[in-house]
Parts: structure tokens; C-alpha cells; sequence
């Protein structure tokens, strides 16, 4: 079992940066791939970033691509997502995710962390 603890969300404003952090404890993370989510107010939750197991590959959603980098230390079992040039459609609750099914679903999940954009 794995647990995610998200980390480093708070109030920034348009064009602002931020960085969040995603502690795992339980089990080593460097045989996951790892993932950040959000969910804005009123919306369902969308993949935002996802990395490989050895960092070789990452992926991003459309809307925060060139804007946020993921990376990860493996040794530390720690995620992060790098927001850079946030706007206020990046305004969520952020979630850690790791660990995929063989349908590619996710099956552990933080508990969030908030980020809000002020105009």
C-alpha cells in the first residue's frame, strides 16, 4: 500500500508560479508511474501530467503543456509539478496519483492540495 500526500498549494496570482509537491510513504515509488490531476470547481477531474517509472517519459494535457514540467526523485519517493504562467483556469484541487491497472487507472490517490489563481 501506498499512501500520497500532496503538498505547496496555496494562492498565486495570474502569471505566477508554483510548485507542488507529492510525498509517498508505504512502498517505493519508483516502480509507479505517477500522475497529478485536478478538479476545478464545477468541472470532473482531468488529467493534468504523468511520468514513467524512470522519468524517460512524461505527458501532458493539452492546456498545461509548455506551462508545467512533472518530475520526480525516486530516492526521496517524492512527485512534483512545476505550474509556470498559471492562468485562472488552472484554479483546483490538485491530486497525486500513482500506480496503474492494467486499464490505466490509477489506484492510489492523495487527498489534494488547493490551488487557487487570483486575477
Amino acid at each position: 500500500q501506498v499512501q500520497l500526500v500532496e503538498s505547496g498549494g496555496g494562492l498565486v496570482p495570474v502569471g505566477g508560479s508554483l510548485r507542488l509537491s507529492c510525498a509517498a510513504s508505504g512502498r517505493p515509488i519508483s516502480s509507479y508511474t505517477m500522475a497529478w490531476f485536478r478538479r476545478a470547481p464545477g468541472k470532473e477531474r482531468e488529467f493534468v501530467s504523468s511520468i514513467s517509472q524512470s522519468a524517460d517519459t512524461t505527458d501532458y494535457a493539452d492546456a498545461v503543456k509548455g506551462r508545467f514540467t512533472i518530475f520526480r526523485d525516486n530516492a526521496k519517493s517524492i512527485v512534483f509539478l512545476e505550474m509556470n504562467n498559471v492562468n485562472l483556469e488552472d484554479t483546483a484541487l490538485y491530486y497525486c496519483a500513482g500506480g496503474r491497472d492494467s486499464r490505466g487507472d490509477f489506484y492510489y490517490w492523495g487527498q489534494g492540495t488547493q490551488v487557487t489563481v487570483s486575477s
